[in-house]
């Protein structure tokens, strides 16, 4: 059966677990710290539901590669202990799953219960003996509960444009990296190209939302035009990584500059 941390005790105490790092929880929920962070999660947890059926129709399927090579260029290898953060439903935490095998370990850590419950839900669904080394956490990128230095790899798919304290974010990400270890994190690209920022714009004005509105989702989807336009170019991304305290960062265009993924090594 897949397993939620959020089978960590309902209390209003600090609790500690994942390498024995203070985080505070009410309920099964981890404390956020802003409105906004609660409005994203509100948000993924009302998509979840359809959200690996709209990634499939949305992209054709691409997603899937995009998936795979971001996890590839973690870096992750048999016995590593990994993270994927912002996991959502899990297809990343499930590619890294066969990365690491049954001698590994992967935590999954989402905002949203309703997500990790149907990742939980693939879990089983989709069993494979290595799946068993996959946890699923409720928690908060910016105050995440492992102790320094904790993973061989981090992945983040579709997850940092959505956190509401970037740098913040990129931070905790260092913290619980080993030395020399990398983090991918893949996303929709914010193109300096008037060509593919066009083309992007009118896909989502006039694909995604009319699709996701014949599941009740307009508003949802609608959304993530302006978290595009709100987030980062490859060079800012880079720029981040570094301030944040990464030895090296480098920005990929994929599928057709479309989505980036990044590459940063601590």
């Amino acid at each position: 059966m897949g397993t939620l941390a959020a089978a960590i005790p309902a209390t209003t105490t600090a609790s500690r677990h994942a390498g024995g790092r203070r985080h505070r929880r009410r309920g099964s929920v981890a404390v956020r710290c802003s409105s906004a962070a609660d409005e994203r999660q509100a948000l993924f947890s009302r998509i979840a539901p359809v959200y690996d059926h709209l990634n499939d129709v949305l992209s054709l399927g691409q997603h899937r590669t995009w998936k795979r090579i971001c996890v590839s260029w973690s870096m992750a290898k048999r016995g590593d202990r990994v993270l994927d953060l912002c996991c959502g439903s899990g297809d990343l935490a499930f590619l890294l799953s066969q990365k690491v095998g049954l001698d590994g370990e992967v935590m999954g850590v989402d905002f949203s219960g309703q997500q990790l419950q149907t990742a939980a839900s693939r879990q089983d669904q989709r069993w494979k003996a290595c799946y068993k080394n996959i946890k699923w956490i409720e928690g908060d990128a910016l105050d995440l509960p492992f102790t320094d230095r904790y993973f061989d790899a981090v992945t983040v798919g579709y997850g940092l444009r959505n956190v509401v304290d970037r740098p913040k974010a990129m931070r905790e990400i260092l913290r619980v990296l080993k030395p020399g270890s990398r983090a991918s994190v893949l996303d929709f690209n914010k193109s300096s190209s008037f060509f593919t920022a066009s083309l992007q714009s009118w896909a989502i004005d006039n694909v995604v939302v009319p699709l996701a509105s014949s599941y009740g989702l307009t508003e949802e989807y609608k959304y993530l035009k302006s978290s595009i336009s709100q987030y980062l170019t490859g060079e800012e991304l880079e720029k981040l990584a570094k301030e944040a305290g990464f030895s090296s960062a480098k920005h990929y265009e994929l599928g057709g500059g479309l989505m980036g993924n990044l590459v940063a090594t601590r």
